[in-house]
């Protein structure tokens, strides 16, 4: 997903004009709001951060701010770090529960509640699995064997994730299980570090974590944030693109790690539950105010196919979604004839190829 929107000519320069009387007036153009954007490397992607402010000082530090949030939450979260808390819980599978933090815990919480309600389509125990595919955008003769990729998946299971609200700590019940927030981790980092920029005083922003994007108020010029959905079949380019504030527009694509089998595409999303590749989705856009919860919606929908994913998506409130199909085609939820988000809100609400 691209964030759009140009950066703004730099504040007003002061001057000061001669009176009749030959004093210079202590008086000056009040500097003008501007686009402040940064890039970082974070959770082994792309973000950028975008602060609006007519105060160069306090936009600089909102999103360096923004940016440690981001690095905090990695080595806290993550699954590649070896001493992070993810890490720990780990080691421990089928051994003993491992106390973590408060937010640790709760993020955590808030991952099965998902699975629950998607009927386990979201599992963050998903990196207990074996890795039987390989996605190399090449023809295989065929895909592995039923038991095998039965077998692969045996370890796979949300319900095994034990919490003791007592004291804050996490198990994992059988040893080979591994959890992994990357489904929904960058979402949190975005969450967070808008949450943190906001309070410094930052009124208008964006923060794009490689596709997951979260933006507030408005840009410098008292525009609403453009925000492009790329089309699948054409890289780099625009498919459709909404005008936006105050929500999160996350889009994620399973078309740049797969493999195909009799010219049937197999992307790199995997259902947990049976262990074969989601089907029938290139593109998922999810549309709601809370960019965590985006980030996990789109992989249910990817997981749950182009109609039962729809259907799940209309049953939730404050919910919408736009997916590209294998075959190209356009669909979009029932929420989206509201024309709330959309620049172009009969193509955007309409099932068109």
């Amino acid at each position: 997903m691209l964030a759009l929107g140009s950066l703004l000519a730099g504040a007003c320069p002061t001057h000061a004009q001669t009176s009749a009387a030959g004093k210079v007036p202590a008086t000056s153009t009040p500097a003008k709001a501007r686009n402040f954007t940064r890039s970082a490397r974070l959770m082994g992607s792309h973000f950028t951060f975008t602060a609006v402010s007519d105060d160069d000082s306090l936009a600089w530090r909102a999103v360096r701010a923004g940016i440690r949030e981001g690095q905090r939450i990695d080595r806290l979260c993550s699954y590649w770090d070896s001493t992070s808390q993810i890490t720990q819980i780990n080691r421990a599978a089928g051994l003993r529960p491992v106390v973590v933090d408060q937010e640790v815990y709760d993020l955590i919480q808030r991952t099965l509640k998902l699975s629950a309600l998607s009927d386990g389509a979201f599992d963050i125990t998903f990196a207990g699995g074996e890795k039987i595919y390989k996605f190399d955008k090449q023809e295989h003769a065929a895909l592995p064997a039923p038991a095998v990729v039965q077998a692969s998946v045996r370890r796979i299971d949300y319900r095994k994730v034990l919490l003791d609200p007592a004291t804050h700590s996490v198990m994992l019940q059988d040893k080979g299980m591994r959890l992994n927030l990357a489904g929904i981790l960058q979402g949190y980092g975005v969450r967070r570090a808008q949450a943190l920029m906001r309070q410094m005083g930052i009124r208008g922003g964006l923060i794009n974590g490689s596709g997951d994007v979260s933006c507030w108020g408005r840009q410098a010029d008292g525009s609403l944030w453009r925000i492009a959905i790329g089309d699948p079949a054409y890289p780099q380019s625009v498919s459709s693109w909404l005008t936006v504030t105050d929500v999160a527009v996350v889009t994620a694509g399973n078309y740049e790690q797969y493999f195909t089998v009799k010219g049937q595409y197999y992307g790199h999303i995997i259902d947990p539950k049976t262990g074969y590749p989601a089907t029938g989705l290139r593109s998922v856009t999810i549309i709601c105010p809370d960019v965590e919860l985006a980030d996990g919606l789109d992989e249910v929908v990817f997981v749950k196919g182009p109609e039962a994913g729809l259907a799940f998506i209309n049953k939730l409130k404050g919910v919408d979604c736009t997916l590209i199909t294998n075959d190209g085609r356009t669909l979009a939820s029932k929420g989206m004839a509201l024309n709330y988000y959309s620049t172009q809100p009969t193509k955007a609400a309409t099932p068109t190829p």
